[in-house]
């Protein structure tokens, strides 16, 4: 099996594990979006760092690597708490839709930063893109300000997504897949772990426990690593496409679980920029 497939196999798993993290989110609430992003990242990388050891993969980096290990646990860190704190701030099919426009970040950055030029059909597909997320925004009949404030997180966990696909896909060939991942979590763990403990004003009770242990080894550790194996196998642009995936999953499990059923806007919203997305990276 030729690498490119064995890479979209593994992102199709992946849309799997991170269907289930919208609504583990909300069951953890009310902890803090500190807590709940630090709690996933610690059970994750414990994880995966186990795997890697059963596994005998071990390859610290180098002294002078280590800033960039943490510039990445940064990204990362960033990409998490953006991405709780729009689900706790606006509704599933607004936060997931938003954040998956990643795609058409990674695109931009490629263009500015590796001097990848656009080609007609990407520019079309963003100005599909921006259509769909204005009929899902300015048709929205609950559109409040706190959804407005939840709608521009999720957009900023967007662009955190994208810088943290490419670096995932910069040390594929550095690094094994645990050693890489599990260190990443690890250090987006320590980033956050002082505004964890400054946020936390009393124990948390069992189920949301459970839900952050849930968000640690399910879309975290399982979901995660299998998208960070994915962009080591195929171009990072075909692994995003598929993970876009997770919206539909998301808001599924939203009405099955959580009775979210989002309105027509964001219906004809979320179609129309899934469609813009495909049309930038086809």
């Amino acid at each position: 099996m030729g690498h490119d497939r064995i890479g979209l196999l593994y992102a199709i798993a992946a849309v799997f594990f991170f269907s289930t993290s919208a609504i583990l989110v909300r069951l953890s609430a009310p902890l803090s979006t500190y807590q709940i992003s630090c709690g996933r990242l610690v059970v994750g990388s414990a994880a995966i760092l186990l795997l890697g050891f059963l596994r005998r993969e071990h390859r610290w980096p180098a002294r002078a690597e280590w800033p960039r290990f943490i510039a990445y646990g940064a990204i990362t860190a960033a990409h998490f708490v953006f991405y709780v704190a729009a689900i706790l701030y606006t509704t599933l099919a607004h936060a997931l839709t938003l954040v998956y426009t990643a795609p058409i970040w990674v695109a931009l950055l490629s263009a500015w930063r590796l001097n990848e030029p656009l080609q007609p059909r990407q520019y079309a597909g963003m100005l599909v893109t921006l259509a769909g997320l204005g009929i899902m925004v300015g048709f929205e009949p609950q559109m409040s300000r706190q959804m407005i404030i939840g709608d521009l997180l999720a957009l900023a966990s967007a662009v955190m997504f994208a810088l943290y696909t490419i670096a995932g896909r910069s040390q594929r060939e550095r690094y094994p897949l645990f050693t890489y991942a599990g260190l990443v979590y690890g250090l987006a763990a320590l980033w956050l772990a002082p505004l964890a403990i400054a946020t936390t004003h009393s124990a948390p009770g069992w189920p949301q426990v459970l839900a952050v242990i849930g968000l640690g080894l399910i879309p975290m550790a399982a979901g995660h690593t299998l998208y960070n194996a994915a962009v080591r196998h195929t171009h990072a642009a075909y692994a995003n496409l598929i993970t876009t995936q997770e919206v539909t999953g998301g808001v599924l499990l939203g009405i099955l679980v959580l009775g979210e059923m989002p309105g027509p806007a964001a219906i004809i919203g979320l179609v129309v920029t899934l469609a813009g997305i495909a049309l930038v990276l086809r």
